[in-house]
């Protein structure tokens, strides 16, 4: 893994998070975009090298309104970038790891994405990311 590559965050309102995230980093969001596969409006900031992605729901049945029914607003996942992501998979499998996805899959902010499930993670979602 080459770096922590953004944070994601749970939020119910993708225009009041963005307003509240924008005065406590004293920037703005830089790229808002919807994942219709995964029933999500993301939203991101940078601040120096760091990145964190907000997500809201578009429907009922979207993975982080789920998140936020269980557990409110709040972190999500930890996503780290690495250079071959269907090589990082199958290392992750063959080291016991559970993946949630079995192929890569596109995300937000010129991505391809997978996720790891938090049962083997101590309790983190984590997702590997690559550009596309």
């Amino acid at each position: 893994m080459k770096k922590i590559e953004h944070i994601g965050i749970a939020v119910k309102d993708i225009d009041e998070a963005e307003q509240r995230f924008a005065k406590l980093l004293s920037t703005l969001s830089y790229k808002r975009e919807t994942v219709e596969s995964e029933g999500v409006i993301t939203s991101f900031f940078k601040t120096g090298e760091s990145k964190l992605e907000l997500l809201a729901p578009t429907r009922p049945d979207s993975p982080i309104q789920k998140f936020l029914n269980k557990k409110g607003e709040g972190i999500h996942h930890i996503a780290f970038e690495v250079d071959d992501i269907e090589q990082k998979m199958a290392t992750l499998k063959q080291e016991g790891f559970i993946l949630i996805n079995d192929q890569p899959k596109d995300g937000a902010d010129n991505k391809k994405i997978a996720f790891i499930h938090p049962k083997s993670t101590g309790g983190i979602l984590v997702e590997i990311c690559q550009e596309k």
